[in-house]
């Protein structure tokens, strides 16, 4: 997979920047799909970054030409029109980490290395998409090790699409059986490890840590002016974009907006 983006710079004309993640958007959810669409016309922003998870699964790039994939086909207009008004970035997350260079080109969009470090006005923001520092999930990580490698990935890549796809069910079958042992034992999604957080901050050299992955969006501050700024999920019940501001005095502002 080719590497993104690590380190990028805002131009001084972008004056609003939104960030989103976690939309997890799949042919059964229609609703999430109308919502989305609309804030992807209408946002008034100069570059949207998508952290990861677009989709609930990303089985290849050849899913852009396969039949009977008009869900697929519905996305990748949606985001190809956006990507020709405006910088769209890409991040992969843990659904979609197959996101390819055809995809990229087809949405006119750019891939994100995770970590990545944005700068905007002077300032440094770090974005990731947050699975790979939720530190606890010591299965997750080793699974994770092994999908993201180059071995494992061409030799599933070079499955036949449906074989592709049942294995991705098959995978995620497993992972919601695991994660409702998980909240029946109360623990719930998975966590980013607050020391983790800092020490990524402070490597990086920025001040604060934009992510999802943990489905509980919120503003945790770490000590020392470091902090983390947690992404939504998107459902029914809750679709927000996470928009930075450049401010007449120079400075940056951050809003959540809500679009249910």
């Amino acid at each position: 997979m080719t590497a993104g983006l690590r380190e990028l710079t805002a131009p001084e004309p972008w004056r609003t920047l939104d960030f989103i993640s976690d939309l997890h958007l799949h042919a059964g959810d229609a609703q999430t799909q109308a919502v989305w669409a609309d804030y992807m016309a209408r946002t008034p922003a100069d570059a949207l970054f998508i952290l990861g998870d677009l989709f609930e699964v990303w089985v290849g790039d050849d899913l852009l030409h396969a039949p009977d994939q008009s869900f697929v086909t519905e996305c990748a207009d949606v985001l190809r029109a956006c990507g020709q008004r405006l910088a769209l970035f890409f991040m992969h997350g843990n659904r979609d980490f197959l996101l390819g260079p055809q995809f990229l080109e087809h949405c006119q969009g750019r891939l994100l290395a995770d970590p990545c470090v944005l700068t905007v006005g002077g300032q440094r923001w770090l974005l990731a998409h947050g699975d790979a520092l939720c530190l606890d999930d010591r299965s997750y990580l080793e699974f994770r090790a092994q999908v993201r490698s180059q071995p494992w990935q061409q030799a599933f890549l070079n499955k036949p699409l449906a074989q592709r796809q049942d294995i991705a069910r098959q995978l995620r079958a497993q992972s919601q059986q695991q994660q409702a042992q998980r909240w029946a034992q109360g623990e719930g999604y998975a966590e980013v490890d607050a020391q983790a957080a800092r020490q990524a901050l402070q490597d990086a050299r920025a001040h604060t840590l934009i992510h999802g992955h943990t489905h509980r969006p919120a503003r945790h501050e770490l000590g020392d002016a470091l902090a983390r700024e947690v992404l939504s999920d998107w459902d029914a019940q809750r679709a927000q974009v996470l928009r930075l501001s450049r401010t007449a005095q120079g400075d940056c502002a951050l809003q959540r907006l809500s679009l249910l």
